[in-house]
């Protein structure tokens, strides 16, 4: 047997289509807890959208134009919300432990993608262009020297810290969030604690 032969039925059993878009799952996933990861994916969207406007346009569009400084808002508060669902989604799976039952790599590439999105957002806050991240830019110059990462990046260049914002972070961010679903779509959701894996289809 061929690996193309081998991958391909492998790539039919873990990601058949009942898997990936399941029309029945167990009862326990009514629950609110289970809804975090979606609202959390939600919240990704419009940050994904109203970012992807703000970089077709300009920096100075969405700080002197009254539509840019409205997209920019939906923007800052779809990143608010993406890290208050996320944090929520962490926590609830902390300490359902998530990782059971072979969904190791599944919680670890959830954690990868949280990490990754803190980066991402700390970058985004240094191009808003105000005081604020101003400051907060100056201010982790200091922070970057002193671990030695300055070599890496330059926080005070502007442009570095704007492309690793709207191309390359989100990139790699997107394609973890993506691994990380497939992943729960391949083992199924966590059970809670006590619960059997098969039960009553909602």
């Amino acid at each position: 047997m061929n690996w193309t032969r081998q991958a391909r039925e492998k790539i039919a059993v873990d990601l058949a289509w009942d898997k990936l878009l399941p029309s029945e799952q167990p009862i326990y996933v009514s629950s609110l807890v289970y809804s975090f990861g979606v609202f959390t994916l939600s919240s990704l969207a419009v940050v994904i959208v109203s970012g992807i406007i703000m970089a077709a346009k300009n920096p100075v569009w969405y700080q002197v134009s009254g539509l840019g400084a409205y997209v920019r808002s939906v923007h800052f508060w779809s990143v608010q919300s993406f890290f208050f669902f996320m944090t929520l989604h962490l926590v609830a799976q902390f300490f359902m432990s998530s990782w059971r039952e072979g969904r190791g790599a599944t919680w670890i590439w959830g954690v990868i993608s949280f990490a990754l999105s803190v980066v991402t957002a700390f970058t985004g806050y240094l191009s808003r262009g105000d005081f604020f991240s101003q400051w907060n830019q100056v201010q982790s110059k200091d922070a970057f020297n002193g671990a030695g990462a300055d070599g890496f990046l330059n926080i005070l260049n502007n442009g570095q810290v704007y492309g690793l914002h709207v191309s390359v972070l989100p990139i790699i961010l997107m394609a973890i969030v993506g691994i990380h679903l497939i992943a729960v779509r391949r083992r199924g959701v966590v059970p809670p604690i006590g619960t059997p894996e098969e039960g009553d289809g909602i």
